[in-house]
């Protein structure tokens, strides 16, 4: 079922998300309007499978695209060209050390096809206030002191949603996917929502999943124990050549 018009959310920070189900066909997603980034709207959109996408100067835009591109913890694929190079590489991983920093690489990396960023500093801040909670993640990939790639998403129960990436330097981001996949693999936590199709994503295995089962396994995968609060520790500092085997 969809309408034939995105629905108007109301003031209320935990007033509740039409389902998913009935977003827009055209545009491809678009469900709801207005509202805003307060953490508890965030999470009850990410819980619904349920995202914010909008450039500065619109009003809040939410999503619930199908199909949905997502990656399998296990299914991060980097070339072999690539991990040969990794093998002698120096660079470290590390989580929840320098998020904002993160944050505002993302916005600032330019993107094919795009004039601008969708991540303003209403969405850092947004972002921020969930990763002080406990419920927003980064991965960072470290050349010595110098911050060369990066990635940053939310996370409810067992279920990540990835939001942005960026390379500093070229691969940079490859290795901060890689090292999010494995940790997460090793959680037991299934998938990484990417949100929309992108070709570098489906190069590195991202798939297809059509909405409805991707909404049943979202709803099953936020119910499940988390890991809330920062992963620094969980995670330690790992070298990028510990991926040049995947």
């Amino acid at each position: 079922m969809t309408r034939q018009l995105p629905w108007r959310l109301a003031d209320a920070p935990d007033a509740p998300f039409p389902p998913a189900e009935t977003a827009l066909r055209q545009p491809d997603g678009l469900l709801a309007v207005g509202g805003d980034l307060h953490p508890l709207r965030l999470l009850n959109a990410y819980a619904g499978g349920i995202f914010p996408w909008f450039s500065e100067g619109e009003p809040i835009l939410w999503w619930s695209p199908d199909p949905r591109m997502v990656f399998r913890t296990d299914g991060v694929h980097l070339s072999s060209r690539f991990r040969r190079q990794l093998r002698g590489s120096t660079w470290e991983v590390t989580a929840d050390t320098a998020f904002s920093q993160v944050m505002r690489a993302c916005a600032s990396a330019p993107r094919p096809g795009q004039d601008g960023t969708w991540i303003s500093p209403a969405m850092v801040d947004a972002y921020s206030q969930l990763h002080d909670l406990g419920f927003a993640h980064s991965f960072e990939v470290w050349d010595r002191q110098t911050l060369v790639g990066g990635i940053y998403g939310v996370a409810i129960g067992a279920m990540f949603f990835g939001e942005s990436m960026f390379s500093g330097a070229s691969g940079g981001s490859k290795v901060a996917l890689a090292a999010l996949a494995r940790t997460l693999h090793g959680w037991g936590w299934p998938l990484i929502d990417a949100q929309v199709e992108n070709p570098h994503l489906l190069r590195m295995g991202a798939e297809h999943l059509p909405r409805a089962p991707f909404l049943q396994q979202v709803r099953s995968a936020v119910q499940a124990p988390g890991r809330e609060g920062a992963w620094t520790q969980l995670v330690g500092r790992v070298p990028a050549a510990d991926f040049a085997g995947e």
